[in-house]
């Protein structure tokens, strides 16, 4: 039975590990997307199984993929693996730039429980066709997926399934995938089963349907900018499996877009040719003595300082205005300890609150509302009262009834 197109591109793409300890070769094409999964089924058979005969083997592995010579991948190849339980899976778009270099690609097996390591190697042969990269693209923002579930065959094969019924061209083949971590989005809430989102480019060689152009309108633009849902005819083909975000999908016809091309200034001698290898200095150079230049530093801020400070003494002691300063500041000292000794010395009168009061009815002294131990230093500078005596008399209560002064 015939596949459709558009599953027979996916196919082609999608490889598993074979189980061959020979070095695996596949061939994606420039400008079509590349899936391979690393099973973690193959690498069990590479390490020591359980101590208890029958138990089954569920041992936690994890990958480490990079370029051989290189500790980390190309540029255009990325890996995920969720949980050291779960597949690992090499993806990416390569680019016509890469077509006719072999790439070889290192995958690493590490047993968590064993702590033992397998390695294998990957190569990768980027193959050129004529009828890519396809000139018209749309990248659509799917939230309710992330990548890795975006890339397993089937769910990619019902997105692109979606999209051709909406678009109707010929061929139509996945471009590239992106996790929406890395365009800038945020880790989501482990609630609600959320997911982090993914970005899905997909090519055509047709125009783009009048269903995605809906997003273009001025209508749907205005409800965009004001983070309101835009009102697409095609979303319910999308809508039981894929929730796409309209407002980020982004349309490209590549046979109207401008090529820029940059001068590129010639490169100094501190720079690198694009072709070669580094060569270090050698060793026959003769090192550097920094003694002298040591010396320097430390010599001549020394002598400014040094000559500042001649300068400022001979001011302060040896001319006579310095000397008058001098003397003045002294002459200052001088006063201001004298006058803080005399006010601790000073003799002030009670204030009226300390002294004993009549009471008018009762006839009964009251006493001072402050006690003996008055702090006197406290008291003001300026008192209405001129000694302890002349404040006030208490009156006296005289057996004969009348009262005097």
């Amino acid at each position: 039975m015939a596949l459709p197109d558009v599953f027979v591109g996916l196919i082609v793409v999608v490889t598993i590990l074979s189980k061959s300890h020979a070095d695996r070769n596949v061939y994606p094409s420039a400008g079509v997307l590349f899936v391979h999964v690393l099973e973690r089924e193959y690498f069990k058979g590479e390490f020591p199984p359980y101590p208890k005969a029958g138990d089954t083997s569920n041992d936690p592995i994890t990958f480490n993929t990079n370029l051989r010579g290189f500790p980390d991948r190309p540029g255009w190849l990325r890996y995920i693996q969720r949980t050291s339980h779960s597949d690992g899976v090499l993806y990416g778009s390569p680019t016509a730039d890469h077509v006719g270099k072999p790439t070889i690609i290192e995958i690493t097996a590490y047993n968590k429980r064993t702590f033992e390591t397998a390695r294998h190697n990957l190569v990768i042969n980027i193959m050129s066709t004529e009828e890519f990269p396809l000139p018209y693209q749309a990248e659509f923002y799917i939230k309710n997926m992330n990548v890795e579930e975006m890339l397993a065959s089937e769910v990619l094969g019902d997105f692109l399934g979606a999209v051709k019924n909406v678009w109707q061209p010929e061929r139509l083949n996945a471009i590239n995938i992106t996790s929406a971590l890395d365009r800038g989005g945020r880790v989501p809430l482990p609630i609600n089963d959320l997911k982090e989102g993914v970005y899905v480019m997909v090519g055509a060689d047709v125009q783009f349907s009048s269903c995605l152009r809906e997003v273009e309108t001025p209508q749907n633009q205005l409800r965009c900018s004001q983070e309101m849902e835009p009102v697409i005819s095609c979303d319910k083909k999308f809508r039981a499996q894929f929730n796409i975000d309209w407002c980020k999908i982004s349309l490209v016809d590549i046979t109207k877009v401008v090529p820029v091309h940059s001068n590129r200034p010639d490169p100094g001698t501190g720079v690198l040719p694009d072709i070669g290898e580094y060569n270090p200095p050698s060793e026959s150079l003769k090192s550097r003595d920094y003694f002298a230049d040591f010396l320097i530093t430390l010599a001549v801020p020394s002598a400014v300082a040094t000559v500042l400070f001649i300068i400022l003494g001979y001011s302060m002691c040896c001319r006579r205005e310095g000397v008058i300063q001098l003397v003045h500041h002294s002459s200052i000292q001088k006063s201001t300890k004298e006058l803080r000794g005399m006010s601790k010395n000073r003799e002030i009168s009670w204030p009226l609150s300390t002294l004993p009061v009549f009471h008018p009815v009762s006839g009964e002294v009251v006493p001072p509302i402050h006690p003996d131990n008055y702090e006197t230093t406290s008291m003001p500078l300026m008192q209405t009262q001129t000694n302890l005596q002349n404040q006030i008399q208490i009156p006296q209560q005289q057996t004969s009834g009348k009262w005097y002064s």
